[in-house]
């Protein structure tokens, strides 16, 4: 007879449980995006598709809405885009530059500046906030991309894994290099950077993500529709659910809460081997 292995079935059901319990939330919010504003305010929720998808995702990407009916939700997942990229690489650039200046320059305070650098992560931007917005405001910043990314860039948890890579790379490297006549950043460029693709993959993920999902300070920067990202939109939408008496555009709020997850996931499946690979990844 054929024995069955019950400690792997359980592992596999609670696996498929948990997979389910993740994703029914946006499956209902999926199925719900393509059904008329009068069958959820009659019906409520749904958990099987309509016969308004085009219709309603058509209306949410390219008619002007808003406040002052002139945003859309391609704009705002175009300015998400670019802080998502802006801020991701921003980070990795310069995480990889403090990384590289603690680990292979090894000036006196080398060890107490990254510490330094560390103790940051004990002040999240709620707790600069004020601050930091009069440092824009004051550069003239308010308003733009340039202004919404450039204060995020500093990242000590990617100057850490930074950190934490070069430690790892053979000396030999460092000495072929320097027998070769290269110069700092020669080394930096030739070398460090490509035995750090897999690294630079993983953190641009994260921090793309991270960048993609940023609300508050996104809120604060702008006042201008026209720069708002997917997060804000998202939140704007269901302020104006009800327009004019109308019935409130339920589907709408649930079509673009999928727009704002469909570039995070994306980009997460796509390169998920690059982003595992990074961060297990010890053998240079």
């Amino acid at each position: 007879m054929l024995k069955l292995n019950w400690h792997a079935i359980s592992g596999h059901l609670i696996l498929i449980l948990g997979a389910i319990f993740m994703t029914a939330p946006v499956w209902v919010a999926f199925m719900s995006s393509t059904h008329s504003a009068e069958t959820l305010f009659r019906e409520g929720l749904q958990a099987w598709p309509g016969g308004h998808f085009f219709e309603n995702y058509n209306e949410v990407l390219f008619v002007e809405g808003g406040v002052m009916k002139r945003v859309t939700a391609s704009m705002m997942l175009w300015n998400s885009f670019i802080l998502g990229i802006g801020f991701a690489v921003g980070k990795v650039v310069i995480s990889m530059l403090a990384a590289y200046a603690i680990v292979y320059f090894r000036f006196r305070l080398a060890t107490p500046l990254f510490w330094i650098i560390f103790m940051t992560l004990l002040l999240p931007l709620e707790v600069r906030i004020i601050p930091s917005y009069e440092v824009v405001a004051g550069m003239g910043l308010l308003d733009t991309h340039t202004g919404l990314i450039l204060p995020l860039i500093a990242s000590a948890t990617g100057t850490f894994y930074f950190r934490q890579f070069y430690k790892s790379v053979p000396e030999e490297l460092l000495e072929a290099a320097r027998l070769d006549g290269a110069n700092a950043w020669q080394f930096f460029i030739d070398i460090l950077v490509p035995i750090s693709k897999t690294m630079i993959a993983a953190i641009l993920i994260i921090m793309f993500v991270v960048g993609w999902n940023q609300y508050l300070w996104p809120l604060i920067m702008t006042t201008n529709e026209d720069n708002y990202t997917l997060v804000i939109g998202i939140k704007q939408i269901y302020q104006v659910l009800s327009e004019g008496g109308e019935l409130p555009q339920f589907q709408k709020a649930y079509a673009l809460t999928i727009l704002a997850t469909l570039p995070p996931v994306i980009v997460v499946l796509v390169f998920q081997s690059w982003f595992v690979k990074g961060l297990v990844e010890s053998e240079k």
